[in-house]
């Protein structure tokens, strides 16, 4: 019997290319061979799909060199129906045939990609793929959108207010009375982005304004959130299995003890100051309790394939700070430590993504 074929997509145009790349090298490295086709496909910064080298090593996670996609000159041709499945690719040779298709694995994080996009390019072309599908990832994407969406669902979110470059040029006072009213300091974030792009941490009204500036270079809605004093905690969630319950992992806990929070150079680029610890040491009663908050928070977001739900804890509460519905998935990211130390391999856990989606793919 033929292998399923597993097209790995990565990279992108948003500003998380290169986290998406890396996620990419430690995916190629540890699939199961025995068991997947694997179709390696790269998206360059500007939005060209290439066939790219099935090599992990060219997307290592060097902080020196972050790795990414490069246009090497080959395009990816998508089916021209739904009718097909077969993927092709044109380079200096002509066009050829990579074979039918059996399951997407979009590993893109950040915009024209974790947002809901490729998703509906998938849906349009009729390509199973893994993770959420496009309401849930557009939802996802969108933190004030989530917010909204967990607020009417009664789960508990950090306190905020969503503000427009137009807002604070119509009436700046009034969003910094509101603003004021969360009282400092407040972290401001763009909307749309991840892996902490664009993040900064504010003490006063006088540090706002090039918070902004660089909040608004990534998205034209900034989020200015409430610094909730507590604990940094995180678990992976799965869809349940033959109609099971939502399956969430042990917690995991990032302990910042030189930094002012978990940026993208902590995360990502080894800066020293933060640890990821897991599981996470809390009582039976708030592990269950931080579990039953997570699979209700990726329930009411209609989440499918994956979600990582992040936490505050302020030792008698827990609230939910994001919903990243294609979490970092490299070996060392907090998503899959979390499943390892609930008892789960890497390669599994890629199987597990693969599985799900083609199951969905056959309904």
């Amino acid at each position: 019997m033929d292998k399923p074929a597993v097209v790995v997509l990565f990279g992108g145009r948003s500003s998380e290319h290169s986290i998406s790349s890396a996620t990419a090298g430690g995916v190629l490295r540890a699939i199961d061979r025995d068991r997947y086709r694997v179709i390696p496909v790269g998206i360059t910064r500007q939005g060209a799909f290439v066939l790219e080298a099935d090599d992990p090593d060219r997307f290592a996670l060097d902080p020196v060199h972050l790795p990414e996609v490069v246009d090497n000159g080959t395009r990816i041709l998508w089916p021209d129906s739904a009718a097909t499945r077969e993927l092709r690719v044109s380079d200096s040779q002509g066009v050829r045939s990579l074979g039918v298709v059996d399951v997407v694995l979009p590993i893109l994080h950040g915009r024209f990609g974790e947002d809901g996009t490729i998703q509906g390019l998938l849906e349009l072309l009729g390509l199973p793929y893994a993770g959420c599908g496009v309401l849930a990832s557009a939802l996802g994407m969108d933190k004030n959108a989530t917010k909204s969406v967990l607020r009417a669902a009664g789960v508990p979110v950090v306190p905020s207010v969503s503000v427009t470059r137009r807002d604070v040029d119509r009436d700046r006072d009034l969003w910094l009375r509101r603003i004021r009213g969360l009282g400092w300091p407040v972290f401001v974030k763009p909307a749309r982005a991840g892996s902490s792009v664009g993040v900064s941490k504010v003490e006063d009204e006088g540090g706002l304004d090039a918070a902004w500036e660089v909040a608004f270079a990534e998205d034209d809605t900034v989020l200015v959130e409430q610094a909730i004093v507590g604990r940094e905690l995180e678990c992976g969630v799965l869809p349940g299995r033959d109609g099971g319950d939502t399956r969430v992992s042990v917690p995991g806990e990032i302990v910042i003890t030189g930094r002012d929070f978990y940026d993208f150079e902590a995360k990502y680029l080894n800066a020293p100051g933060v640890d990821l610890v897991c599981p996470a040491d809390l009582r039976e009663g708030e592990t269950a309790e931080m579990q039953r908050i997570a699979a209700r928070a990726f329930e009411a977001l209609g989440g499918e394939g994956l979600a990582r739900v992040d936490f505050f804890f302020t030792g008698t509460d827990f609230y939910v700070n994001e919903i990243n519905t294609m979490p970092g998935f490299t070996p060392i990211s907090m998503f899959p430590k979390c499943w390892i130390a609930s008892g789960m391999t890497y390669p599994e856990l890629i199987s597990e993504l693969i599985d799900t989606a083609l199951e969905r793919g056959a309904r």
